[in-house]
């Protein structure tokens, strides 16, 4: 009923990393800036100072700004900033124009997605294979578009995690902010019937080890839900596979 000191004070920082960090990504105060003065943060957001410097601490861990005696604390280029993690890959959806952000989305999908697949044919194990095939399934029986949204999720999710490489599966974690925004937009269209057919063509490859068959099928896939994309916003917006 009541909340603890300890989880006011999370929430509180909260909310000052938010606010700070949505001002940083959005362009207020550009790399190379100075941050306010810790008291005057704490004066603009009525804050203490453990707060400001613990949310300081927290955005030089995500690579946002650097502090330097008797220099204050500066913004860092965006090229420094830890891109995948959660809070600031949401600032940057809460801060983005849309249509770019799909087009961004869609560059990394294309590059990577194809190749994440055909290794994952190689490479599934059978607990792999069968999170995979649930998305799929989940996919088939949702009846409501978040349902299949959260499935889609799950697949796509799925296959790199079964690349059995960890440096896809960052990719994977941030699927959950920035896949649910592109979903959630396609989820509109009246093409799942198709797409349903193209997820399962990538899940049989993947389940029968066909590597190039999987790569094949993503890129389908890929190209199609761009196609869907552009189709239901009513503009150009992404890069396409080829094939």
């Amino acid at each position: 009923m009541f909340q603890s000191s300890n989880a006011l004070i999370r929430n509180v920082h909260s909310q000052v990393a938010d606010r700070v960090g949505i001002s940083i990504v959005r362009g207020d105060v550009g790399a190379g800036e100075t941050l306010p003065s810790e008291m005057q943060i704490c004066e603009m957001m009525d804050v203490s100072r453990t707060v400001v410097r613990e949310v300081i601490r927290t955005l030089t861990g995500k690579g946002l700004v650097e502090s330097r005696p008797k220099s204050g604390t500066r913004v860092r280029p965006p090229q420094k900033w830890n891109q995948l993690d959660p809070d600031v890959l949401r600032w940057r959806l809460e801060t983005a124009d849309m249509d770019d952000y799909l087009a961004k989305l869609f560059q990394l999908r294309c590059a990577v997605e194809p190749a994440a697949a055909a290794l994952a044919a190689s490479r599934a194990g059978e607990e792999d294979i069968a999170l995979i095939r649930t998305g799929y399934e989940g996919m088939a029986a949702a009846k409501l578009d978040e349902q299949f949204v959260a499935a889609d999720i799950i697949f796509h999710q799925a296959i790199y995690f079964a690349t059995g490489n960890e440096f896809f599966w960052p990719i994977a974690q941030m699927f959950d902010i920035t896949l649910r925004q592109s979903f959630t937009i396609a989820a509109r269209g009246s093409h799942r019937t198709r797409a349903l057919v193209e997820h399962h063509a990538v899940l049989e490859a993947i389940a029968t080890g066909n590597a190039e068959g999987a790569r094949a099928a993503t890129n389908v896939l890929l190209k199609n839900s761009a196609d869907d994309l552009v189709r239901i916003r009513g503009r150009e917006f992404a890069v396409r596979p080829k094939g």
